[in-house]
């Protein structure tokens, strides 16, 4: 029999999961560097922001490369959420919008809006400072939905997601829109007055209008980690949260759902860390869904041995059972922390997040080209000091990436672009059992 003909990317690549495989340690396999991927990285945007404090940016990226970007920003005594959208591909952001409307008071936290751009439709959610919060209840909000109809233009007023009346936390949400167009939403809510809060989920089938009655997906869901939501090609709905197991383990779990959202299967551990710890570590999971229906994780733990780490894992059979996780982060003398990922539906996996030290936050990002078997070395991205890094990819493997900057006395939010190589199917789905 002949030999068959293989790539010269597809070759190196073997050769090194054989090294590493010499090399016998599952580690090693991981560390194997993607061959031959150059993305074409755009040229950074930056703004300045001559306020008291931002959060954010979230970001969104179309088929056709325009940039939009949702953010908060305290003045004096205001709060404002922002939003602002490219004209062309690549940006730069064009003006910026308030969201909210001068009556809505955004409750102060360090959490971005959540941003869907669908066509000329843009929904954001974000947390209310509730009007009858008092002194013994300062964390308390109400969930809200803004929606604007004119690509972002204008905005109407806020609709709420929460369906009870309690002055309790409604907050640390995500949202997401399904092939089908419906919007699912899911947040941290203590609502049922426990020691801890749950993880709820709502929907919306009418483009925002109106929600659905409140679902609770899961109790004992630590109190700060945000959730995240992401939706297969074929409709699976899938949520991730970190829960609190007896002995104040926290581990980071993920719930699917096979009906459009409307009811949920028990959560199933992702990394099995062991990670005891006596506080919400504020450190949430992300979600992407490629095409082929393969989920991916991306998480940060101290694990059993209490080392800090960004881990991935992802799941074949609808999110019911992982591979084994593997370390993204390499650096030994810094500290990686909120970690962000986008998926595109061919199974090219960017993920970026920040590194800390003493005296330096850089952020960095690192990309697969063969659904999460190999990464590229971590290259950093930022010019100052940088921190909540956010990330998005469109269909065509056009990546944008975000952050925010401290240059006293003002803030920069920064955005910069990336195209990813394109790669075959033969490329994209190389050693499957490589785990």
């Amino acid at each position: 029999m002949s030999k068959p003909m293989v790539t010269t990317r597809l070759a190196h690549l073997l050769c090194a999961v054989g090294a590493a495989l010499v090399a016998g340690s599952p580690a090693s396999l991981f560390s194997a560097e993607v061959p031959d991927s150059s993305p074409i990285v755009g040229p950074k945007h930056v703004t300045v922001h001559n306020v008291k404090g931002v959060v954010g940016p979230s970001l969104q990226i179309d088929d056709q490369g325009r940039i939009a970007a949702a953010w908060v920003e305290e003045d004096k005594d205001s709060r404002t959420i922002l939003f602002a959208r490219s004209e062309k591909s690549g940006g730069p952001l064009g003006p910026a919008v308030a969201v909210n409307q001068p009556s809505e008071s955004p409750y102060y936290r360090q959490e971005a809006p959540a941003l869907i751009v669908r066509g000329q439709d843009i929904f954001v959610t974000w947390s209310k400072t509730h009007p009858k919060m008092t002194p013994d209840k300062p964390f308390s909000g109400e969930l809200r939905l803004s929606r604007s109809s004119d690509g972002g233009r204008s905005f109407a007023p806020s609709t709420l997601v929460n369906d009870d009346d309690q002055v309790i936390q409604h907050t640390f949400d995500a949202m997401q829109v399904a092939p089908d167009g419906v919007l699912h939403f899911a947040w941290i809510d203590g609502r049922e007055g426990k020691k801890e809060p749950g993880t709820f989920v709502a929907r919306s089938t009418d483009q925002g209008r109106t929600i659905t009655k409140n679902f609770k997906v899961d109790d004992n869901t630590c109190v700060c980690c945000r959730t995240s939501i992401a939706a297969s090609a074929d409709g699976v709905v899938y949520v991730a949260w970190r829960k609190i197991f007896d002995g104040n383990v926290r581990e980071t779990v993920v719930a699917r759902s096979m009906d459009a959202g409307r009811t949920f299967f028990a959560p199933v551990v992702v990394g099995n860390d062991r990670w005891v710890y006596q506080a919400c570590p504020h450190r949430p999971a992300s979600l992407g869904v490629d095409h082929s229906g393969r989920l991916y994780v991306v998480w940060y733990t101290e694990g059993t041995d209490e080392t800090p780490a960004i881990y991935l894992a992802y799941s074949d059979d609808l999110g019911q059972t992982f591979s084994e996780k593997k370390q993204l982060n390499r650096s030994k003398g810094t500290f990686p922390d909120h970690p962000q990922m986008a998926v595109d539906p061919q199974g090219r996996v960017v993920v970026i997040w920040e590194e800390q030290s003493p005296v330096r936050r850089e952020i960095v990002m690192s990309h697969s080209l063969d659904r999460g078997q190999s990464f590229s070395v971590p290259r950093k991205l930022n010019e100052k000091h940088g921190q909540t890094p956010t990330i998005a990819v469109n269909d065509e493997g056009m990546v944008v990436m975000g952050w925010k900057e401290h240059a006293m006395p003002a803030h920069r939010l920064v955005i910069q672009t990336m195209q990813l190589p394109a790669v075959s199917l033969a490329e994209a789905e190389i050693a499957p059992d490589a785990r």
